[in-house]
């Protein structure tokens, strides 16, 4: 195993707070209300030269009614029997309560070493406060401020004794294709991890919103070892409200950022609408892989025409750029999800595609001088030399003598062939025109 860090506790102690220090980072949305964290976070950490993941959970709570915290249960459960180590986490501000004894309980149960974090000692009148918290009898007790800081050096020296000194987890993941589920609330994107994985990964509901976070899953089997990455759904900014559903946004469209890969979902009775272009131009602005996956394909009535009908109107409404994988999928039946992963993994080689310069220059050169440039204002253009350029998306120069006349319908006509020749299916190109 791994050397994994899991952070637990009734809901609004600060989990998501030390989650984001331990990381350094913000991925963790932190809000001074309950129920804000969903389904579990992943992120990496370091202490002492020691690498580790840290796992941020929902709060626990026990005989509610509500559908989000009985999925929220769930998921510390998992993530408790994931952990090498558990953070527990406490309030000194509120003592003990019912709440975190049912937690210690169960923490109990897990025969893992656990470190009671006392939170909120954020002055010096409440340092002392935490001795209560050596009565749960699980743990020696640290006293900890998750907002500015104080008391995590304490608390990380006791959470890496439990660790070997190298990860092989993170070394292991350090360099896989990060692939991102994005798409409008409630089209199935966490469905989708689910039936890859074949377990609840994530809390799936038919409440848009539900995932919140940008949620990491390592998929190793069938031959395919990736990141996945599922994604809040991103909505028009006039119908986002809350503080929180905005930053769920800000992490999906960094979520897209950082991928490699974007596997964009759609629903097939909606079919293509004003929203889901505005996520796909996102994509296409970041140069990154595309595939475009219609869900709840089993809900729609269907004859032999239905599927290339579709699939036309879909390259139509997404066109210059239409050069991309469409597949018609079903979360609930597992319909065609596994060809899917395929053809994101296509989308992986033809993004990293490197073409030597003498290949590249033997087709297209022939390409061009058999249909040359048009002349601007009596001058021939004369394209003399192509190269691919050493960036992490395909982009290609290409070199001549007057690049301030070539049109756009010839830069588009030089894309296409570039796609024809080399097969760039599912990735955005970038042609500059150099002066030679």
């Amino acid at each position: 195993m791994g050397n994994i860090v899991a952070i637990v506790g009734r809901p609004n102690v600060g989990k998501s707070t030390l989650f984001n220090r331990l990381t350094e980072s913000k991925d963790a949305i932190v809000k001074e209300v309950s129920g804000v964290t969903r389904d579990r976070i992943y992120g990496k950490g370091e202490w002492n030269g020691v690498q580790f993941s840290v796992i941020d959970t929902g709060g626990y709570i026990k005989g509610s009614d509500d559908i989000f915290e009985g999925e929220i249960r769930k998921q510390v459960e998992i993530a408790i029997q994931e952990a090498t180590v558990i953070v527990f986490m406490v309030d000194v501000t509120s003592g003990i309560l019912d709440l975190d004894e049912v937690v210690a309980a169960l923490l109990r149960k897990s025969k893992k070493p656990v470190i009671v974090a006392a939170n909120k000692v954020d002055n010096t009148n409440r340092v002392g406060l935490s001795s209560e918290f050596y009565s749960l009898g699980i743990g020696d007790v640290y006293d900890l401020s998750a907002t500015n800081g104080s008391g995590t050096g304490e608390l990380l020296d006791e959470i890496v004794k439990h660790f070997s000194k190298e990860d092989e987890t993170i070394l292991e993941e350090e360099g896989l294709p990060r692939i991102a589920i994005v798409g409008k609330p409630n089209v199935g994107k966490s469905s989708l991890v689910n039936a890859l994985t074949g377990e609840e990964r994530n809390i799936v509901t038919d409440i848009s919103g539900t995932t919140r976070d940008a949620v990491h899953t390592r998929y190793k089997s069938f031959g395919f070892d990736f990141l996945l990455i599922d994604t809040a759904g991103i909505r028009k900014k006039a119908k986002v409200t809350e503080d929180i559903e905005y930053y769920s946004v800000l992490r999906s469209v960094r979520a897209i950022e950082n991928s490699d890969v974007c596997i964009f979902m759609i629903d097939a009775e909606e079919g293509l609408q004003k929203q889901d272009l505005h996520i796909y131009y996102i994509i296409k602005e970041n140069s990154k892989g595309v595939v475009v996956l219609v869900n709840k394909w089993d809900l729609i009535e269907k004859d032999h025409n239905t599927m290339v009908k579709m699939e036309e109107s879909i390259r139509e409404q997404l066109a210059p750029f239409n050069d991309v994988p469409i597949i018609f999928t079903s979360t609930i039946s597992k319909q065609r999800i596994h060809k899917t992963l395929e053809a994101a993994m296509e989308v992986f080689e033809n993004r990293t595609k490197k073409i030597p310069t003498s290949k590249l220059n033997d087709v297209m050169l022939e390409i061009i001088q058999a249909t040359p440039p048009p002349a601007m204002k009596g001058k021939y253009i004369r394209i003399k030399f192509v190269q691919q350029l050493p960036t992490h998306a395909p982009s290609f120069a290409f070199f001549c003598n007057l690049p301030q006349y070539i049109p756009d319908s010839y830069k588009r006509f030089l894309e296409n062939r570039l796609r024809e020749q080399f097969n760039f299916t599912g990735v955005p190109i970038k042609i500059f025109f150099r002066k030679k």
